[in-house]
C-alpha cells in the first residue's frame, strides 16, 4: 500500500473479530516501532507484547474497573487478539545525555523542554498503528487508567523505571462497536500556518 494511503486509511478501530493475527505481522510492527526517531539515539522505549489469550485476559483484568460491566467500547476492544503496551524509560534519556558526547554532566530533568522519553515512545506507537493499517488490520491506541497502572506493572513484572504510555489493540476489524469522535467532529482545516501565524 502506498504510504499516503496508509496515512489516510489509518483510524482507531474499537471492535474486532476473534480471528488470530499472523505473528509475523506483529513482528514487523514492533521492528518498525524500533525505527522511530529517538533523542540522542537513547532508544528508551520498550514494548510488552501480549498475544496469547491468557495474557490478553490478564491485561484486561489488571486495567478494567471490576465494579463495572464492560460497555460497548470495552466489549469490542476486549475481542482484539493482540495487545501491545508501549513503555518509556526516562532514565535512559537522562543517562544518555549525561554521556561525554552530549556535554551535560548531570541527569537534571529540568534541561528537557519536553519529556522526549514519552514523545519517542508515542512516535514508535504511531509506526505500530501504521503497520497494522498497511497489513489490512485494525488497531487502536488508548490510555490506561492511572489508578490501574500499578496493577498492570505488578501483573506483568514491568520494571519501576518503565512507564506505560498507553496500549494498542490489534486485530481484524469487525462491524459495529463504539463510534469514534471522527463521526461527530470534522477534521480541522486551520492548523497549518505558512511562514507566519
Amino acid at each position: 500500500m502506498e504510504f499516503s494511503h496508509v496515512v489516510r486509511r489509518r483510524k482507531m478501530v474499537r471492535n474486532y473479530t476473534t480471528d488470530p493475527v499472523d505473528p509475523a505481522v506483529i513482528d514487523r510492527a514492533l521492528e518498525n516501532a524500533t525505527r522511530a526517531p529517538s533523542a540522542g539515539f537513547s532508544q528508551g522505549w520498550a514494548f510488552l507484547r501480549l498475544d496469547q489469550p491468557d495474557s490478553v485476559g490478564a491485561y484486561w483484568e489488571a486495567t478494567a474497573d471490576p465494579d463495572f460491566a464492560p460497555d460497548r467500547w470495552l466489549s469490542g476492544m476486549q475481542k482484539a487478539p493482540v495487545l501491545i503496551v508501549p513503555l518509556s524509560c526516562k532514565a535512559a534519556y537522562l543517562n544518555r545525555y549525561a554521556e561525554p558526547d552530549k556535554g551535560w554532566t548531570d541527569r537534571d530533568e529540568a534541561r528537557w523542554p519536553m519529556p522526549f522519553w514519552h514523545m519517542d515512545a508515542a512516535m514508535a506507537s504511531l509506526l505500530i498503528l501504521q503497520t497494522a493499517t498497511d497489513e489490512g488490520l485494525g488497531a487502536c491506541f488508548f490510555g490506561i487508567p492511572p489508578e490501574r497502572v500499578a496493577n498492570l506493572k505488578a501483573e506483568f513484572g514491568i520494571p519501576d523505571d518503565h512507564d506505560p504510555i498507553g496500549a494498542i489493540t490489534i486485530g481484524h476489524p469487525a462491524t459495529g462497536g463504539a463510534q469514534g469522535s471522527t463521526k461527530t467532529r470534522k477534521r480541522r482545516a486551520d492548523v497549518v500556518h505558512h511562514n507566519r501565524w
